[in-house]
C-alpha cells in the first residue's frame, strides 16, 4: 500500500472531529501527486472540498489542514467592523501531512517591517474592506476560505498553459460572490526567476469557459506588477488566481489585436491600390505593351486577390464548415500565386539584367501565366479532392489563453510545412537574384547619377521579389514580436510599396520616351 494512502486511512481513525475534512484534503493530494492526467475529476474533487470547508462548524477563529501539495484554511470574520486582512504563506517543507498548524497567519505589516518581509519567501493576499459589502447584515459571521495549491494537476486549460512555479492561490466567501471590487485583492507570489510583463501576467481560473468544460485562465480585472522577485496582482473579484508564463513564440491578446488592425488596414490599403494600378494599366495601356509590364499586372493581381482572401479569413471563420474550407482553400490558392508570380519577376530579372544574350523563350508569358496561376489552382483542388480536412478552422493562440482569433486557414501540418518549404525556395532563388543585381550595381557606381537611380530600384525590386517575406523565417526568441510587427506592416503594404514603385519607374520611363522622340524630331 502506498505511503500517503496509509497516512490518509490513519488519519480517517486519528483525527476527530475533522477528520472527514482532513482526510478529503490528504486524499486530493496524494491524487495531486500521482495522477496529472485525470485534471477534471481533480477539479470536481476541489469544488466538494471547498463547499466542505464553507460548511465546516469549528470553535476555535481558523482550522488550517496542509499537506505537501495543497493548503486549506478556514477564517471566521464579522461584517462589522471589518476593515481588512492581511495573509501570508510559509512555502510547504516537508511532505508530511500538519493538522491545525496555522501556516496562514492574519496580520497588518507596520512600514517598517514591509523591508525586512522583502526577503522573506512568502505568498501573500491582502483583502480590503470592501471585500464584505456584499454580506446581509453586519452582525453576520462570514467564513473566508483560502486554498494554497501546489502542483500542476488541476488547473490545466486546453492550451496546457505553464503556471508560475505551479502556485495557485485561491480565495472565497462563504455564499457570497464577491465582484467588480473597486479596491483589488493584491495576490503577491515570490519566485526567484527573471520575469516582466511580457513574459508574465497575473491570471483568474474561468470555471467551464474552455473546450470540454475544462476552463481557462483569463487575466480581466487583474492588472500585474514586477519587482525583484515579486509579481503583485490586484484583482477585482474572488477566485483562484496564478501568475501565467508566456511561452516564446506566443504574443498577447493586446498583440493580436493590434496586429489585426494592422493587417486590415496594411490589406485594405494595398487591395485598394492593386486595384486601381490594374484598372489604370487596363484603360490608359498601350496597343503593344511590354511582358515586363504584364508581369507586373499579372503580380498586382494576386497580390489583390491575397488581401481580399486576407480580409475575408476572419469574418468567414464564423460560416458554417463548408465555407470556411472554401475560403481556406481560395486563400492558400492567393498565397501560392503571390509566392509564384514574385519568382517570375526573378526570373524575369535574370533574363533581362544578367543573362541579357540568346533570351527567348517560345510563349514566353503563357508559361509563366501556367507556373503563376495554373500550378498553385492544381495544387488548392488536388487537396480539395483527395484531402479536404487539410482546410478548416484554425485558432491563433495568444499567450493570455483567453479571446483567441479563429480564421479560416490551413488546419494540416504537413500542407503548413509544405506551403513553408515551397515559400523557402522561392525566397531563396529571389534573394540569390537580389543579391546579384547589386552587386552590379557596385560595379556600375563609376556611372553615379545612374548608380543612385539604380540603388532607388534596388529598393523597389525588394518589394517586387517579395523578399519582406523572408522575416517569417526569422520568428524565434526576442526577435518574435518585433519580427511580427515588421513583417504584418511590410507585407500587408506590399501591394502599395509596388503600385508606387510601378508607377515612379513608368512615369520615368515615359519621360524617357517623351524625350527621346522629342530628340528625334529635332
Amino acid at each position: 500500500m502506498k505511503p500517503r494512502l496509509l497516512a490518509v486511512l490513519i488519519l480517517a481513525v486519528a483525527a476527530p472531529p475533522f477528520h472527514g475534512l482532513e482526510r478529503d484534503v490528504a486524499e486530493l493530494d496524494s491524487w495531486l501527486q500521482d495522477d496529472c492526467a485525470a485534471a477534471g475529476a481533480n477539479m470536481a474533487r476541489l469544488n466538494a472540498l471547498e463547499r466542505m470547508l464553507a460548511k465546516a462548524n469549528f470553535e476555535q477563529e481558523s482550522l488550517t489542514f496542509s499537506f505537501s501539495t495543497i493548503q486549506t484554511h478556514v477564517f471566521k470574520l464579522r461584517a462589522q467592523g471589518f476593515r481588512g486582512l492581511n495573509l501570508t504563506s510559509k512555502p510547504v517543507s516537508t511532505r508530511r501531512p500538519q493538522r491545525g498548524f496555522k501556516v496562514w497567519e492574519p496580520f497588518v505589516l507596520a512600514p517598517s517591517q514591509m523591508e525586512e518581509q522583502k526577503s522573506i519567501p512568502w505568498h501573500a493576499m491582502r483583502f480590503p474592506a470592501e471585500l464584505m459589502k456584499g454580506v446581509q447584515g453586519k452582525e453576520v459571521q462570514q467564513k473566508l476560505v483560502c486554498i494554497y495549491i501546489h502542483s500542476p494537476c488541476i488547473f490545466q486549460d486546453a492550451h496546457n498553459s505553464s503556471v508560475l512555479n505551479d502556485n495557485i492561490l485561491g480565495a472565497f466567501l462563504q455564499n457570497v460572490r464577491v465582484t467588480n471590487l473597486s479596491q483589488p485583492v493584491e495576490i503577491q507570489f515570490r519566485h526567484n526567476k527573471v520575469l516582466n510583463t511580457s513574459n508574465a501576467t497575473c491570471v483568474f481560473w474561468l470555471p467551464g469557459a474552455g473546450s470540454d468544460d475544462l476552463g481557462s485562465w483569463s487575466s480581466e480585472g487583474c492588472e500585474t506588477r514586477h519587482s525583484q522577485g515579486t509579481v503583485l496582482c490586484r484583482c477585482n473579484h474572488l477566485t483562484y488566481f496564478a501568475v501565467l508564463l508566456i511561452t516564446p513564440g506566443n504574443i498577447s491578446q493586446a498583440e493580436l489585436v493590434s496586429l489585426t488592425y494592422i493587417s486590415i488596414v496594411g490589406c485594405s490599403v494595398s487591395a485598394a491600390a492593386s486595384l486601381f494600378t490594374i484598372l489604370h494599366y487596363c484603360i490608359f495601356r498601350r496597343k503593344k505593351s511590354d511582358d515586363t509590364t504584364k508581369i507586373h499586372m499579372n503580380l498586382l493581381g494576386a497580390l489583390f486577390l491575397l488581401n481580399i482572401g486576407f480580409l475575408l479569413s476572419e469574418p468567414l471563420a464564423l460560416a458554417p464548415m463548408g465555407l470556411c474550407q472554401a475560403e481556406a482553400a481560395f486563400l492558400h490558392g492567393c498565397l501560392l500565386c503571390t509566392l509564384a508570380w514574385v519568382a517570375a519577376e526573378a526570373f524575369h530579372l535574370y533574363l533581362l539584367l544578367i543573362k541579357v544574350y540568346n533570351v527567348y523563350v517560345r510563349r514566353y508569358l503563357l508559361k509563366l501565366c501556367l507556373f503563376g496561376w495554373g500550378l498553385p489552382v492544381l495544387a488548392v483542388v488536388s487537396i480539395l479532392l483527395f484531402k479536404k480536412d487539410t482546410y478548416g478552422y484554425l485558432d491563433i493562440k495568444t499567450a493570455d489563453g483567453y479571446k483567441n482569433a479563429t480564421m479560416c486557414w490551413i488546419t494540416s501540418r504537413a500542407a503548413y510545412y509544405c506551403t513553408l518549404c515551397y515559400a523557402g525556395l522561392i525566397l531563396l532563388f529571389n534573394t540569390l537574384v537580389l543579391l546579384t543585381v547589386v552587386r552590379m550595381l557596385r560595379s556600375s557606381r563609376r556611372h553615379k547619377g545612374t548608380a543612385r537611380k539604380d540603388w532607388a530600384t534596388v529598393l523597389g525590386l525588394t518589394f517586387l521579389l517579395g523578399t519582406t517575406w523572408g522575416l517569417a523565417f526569422f520568428s524565434f526568441g526576442v526577435l518574435y514580436v518585433p519580427q511580427l510587427y515588421l513583417f504584418t506592416i511590410l507585407n500587408s503594404l506590399q501591394g502599395l510599396f509596388i503600385c508606387v514603385w510601378y508607377h515612379i519607374v513608368h512615369r520615368r520611363t515615359d519621360r524617357g520616351s517623351v524625350s527621346t522622340s522629342s530628340n528625334t524630331t529635332k
